[in-house]
């Protein structure tokens, strides 16, 4: 792969900024459009948290493709209007509260993580999760292995176990996982919120009695599926142990990639049609949970692409019974198709408004056809921003990256499945890269905090289609405003805040800014 070829002349040298500096690496990798930023045992970039704004001020982070990763300024209002492409904010028009953003501790993540020296570790952590980082406050863990696993288990892979009394966690989750967790939640400002989430219940549960695809055995109500909610349960009772409570949990992560005949998986993962999932629900796990203390738990249903989401949570939701064991809806990226999937969003909060919406699962580079990593590719990161904010824009609460770490090849993983990853891990050089899609989340997390609200951001005048927008309140009353220009030229845009006064800015080709007052 000419990726790994290119490895090999990395480069560093140090991009100047003020407030925190990118040791940027160059390559010749033909497929890089912008760049990385290289992190050591001994150095880091940090973007420390904004304090002390004077009445009138707002700050700019801007990240851009040819330079910049957050480089601040700050300004002060006008009394005029400057641009023809004018947004106009309304605080008082509240939509959706956002429960944070985060990514994935897979088993090859935390083994990346692992796989450099405590210093580097440390640095890559503080990256993600401290108020010098970009402030992730949420994190998805799969209950045992998923093909970002060097090999195949669950907890309990003896037959017949119908009590779980052999049921134990995995080399992976004591020396990896739960040592990476810990450290990450002592450094976050935030309560980390952990959902777990299964790939496939263990081969003796299931009809095919292999962990890749099949379906359990038996019916709701049934031993089997008796059995596979008291693994949730041990599941909770097992990292509850090692001080990591969990937030919340998902019912099966991407059932109907496994449904007979068409599995569409070679790794591990299990079928459950929504009317499968209602029934388990409100005759096994809800109850389960409930019994053993866990109703606080956030149960979440689907876990599956967008497109089948409206119709898959009819069959639960319009079944009081199972319903009031639920409280949000997860979705992932992987089969977004326009305008009419994220409508498909908005239809859902409508139906179901007390349940919340939850990105949880999306990574570039993931089609056959792809090259799994591009080191230093600006325009993944800019699939990421367009996603987040189509999303956000139709009341999903937060959006979870997968994998938080992966190595040159874009792995581990057993089953071939390799992707990318907003930081690359080199642990030949115990050095890790930031990509632009490390950065492009950071325009929103390190900013929209938990509690934020959505508010109203008026498109006044026609802007162009390359222009992209959205505002937050956050619990400290301070406005959040993100703007992503995808075109080749530079945007001229003003936004007016009437409680403040006008922002006239100029928006470089291909960046995103992050305004604050």
């Amino acid at each position: 792969m000419i990726l790994l070829l290119g490895i090999g002349l990395l480069t560093a040298f140090v991009l100047p900024c003020k407030a925190t500096a990118c040791r940027r690496a160059t390559t010749d990798i033909l497929e890089t459009t912008s760049f990385v930023c290289e992190c050591s045992a001994e150095y880091c970039d940090t973007i420390p948290r904004d304090v002390g704004l004077r009445a009138g001020q707002y700050v700019i982070y801007s990240s851009t493709k040819d330079r910049d990763r957050f480089h601040r300024t700050t300004y002060l209002f006008e009394d005029r209007a400057e641009h023809d492409q004018r947004f106009v904010l309304d605080a008082s028009r509240e939509y959706q509260t956002i429960l944070g953003f985060g990514g994935s501790f897979t088993d090859s993540a935390t083994m990346n993580i692992k796989s450099i020296s405590p210093s580097a570790q440390h640095n890559l952590l503080k990256s993600y999760f401290s108020s010098e980082g970009i402030e992730y406050s949420m994190g998805r863990i799969p209950m045992s292995s998923c093909d970002f696993s060097v090999r195949v288990y669950s907890y309990d892979d003896h037959p017949g176990d119908f009590a779980l009394e052999e049921f134990m966690l995995a080399t992976e989750d004591i020396s990896y996982k739960i040592p990476v967790i810990k450290e990450a939640l002592a450094m976050s400002p935030h309560d980390i919120k952990l959902l777990g989430s299964p790939w496939s219940a263990p081969a003796w549960m299931k009809t095919n009695q292999d962990m890749v695809g099949g379906a359990l055995m038996g019916q709701p109500g049934e031993k089997y599926y008796k059995t596979w909610a008291t693994y949730f349960v041990k599941f909770l009772e097992a990292y509850e142990q090692h001080q990591v409570p969990m937030w919340g949990l998902t019912i099966q992560n991407e059932p109907s990639g496994a449904e007979v005949p068409f599995n569409l998986y070679s790794w591990q993962s299990m079928a459950m049609p929504p009317e499968t999932a209602k029934d388990f629900v409100k005759r096994d796990l809800g109850p389960a949970l409930t019994s053993n203390g866990y109703s606080h738990v956030k149960l979440m249903s689907h876990d599956d692409n967008i497109p089948s989401v409206l119709a898959n949570s009819k069959v639960i939701y319009e079944d009081e019974e199972a319903a009031k064991f639920l409280s949000g809806i997860a979705v992932h990226w992987y089969m977004t198709k326009g305008s009419s999937t994220y409508n498909s969003l908005e239809e859902t909060h409508q139906t179901f408004p007390d349940k919340f919406l939850l990105a949880t699962e999306a990574c570039e580079g993931y089609q056959p056809w792809e090259q799994p990593v591009k080191l230093g590719n600006w325009e993944r990161g800019e699939q990421y921003s367009l996603d987040i904010l189509q999303d956000l824009k139709h009341w999903v609460t937060g959006w979870v990256d997968w994998n938080l770490a992966l190595d040159l090849s874009g792995g581990p993983n057993w089953a071939g499945n390799n992707v990318d990853s907003p930081i690359i891990v080199d642990a030949e050089r115990d050095v890790f890269y930031k990509q632009p899609m490390f950065y492009h989340m950071g325009h929103f997390s390190k900013f929209i905090y938990p509690g934020s609200v959505h508010i109203d951001l008026r498109v006044e005048s026609q802007a162009h289609t390359t222009l992209h927008s959205i505002a937050f309140k956050r619990p400290d009353n301070s406005t959040v405003i993100v703007l992503l220009n995808v075109g080749a030229s530079i945007e001229e845009v003003t936004v007016h805040d009437p409680r403040h006064g006008y922002i006239n800015t100029k928006l470089p080709p291909r960046s995103i800014h992050t305004f604050i007052w």
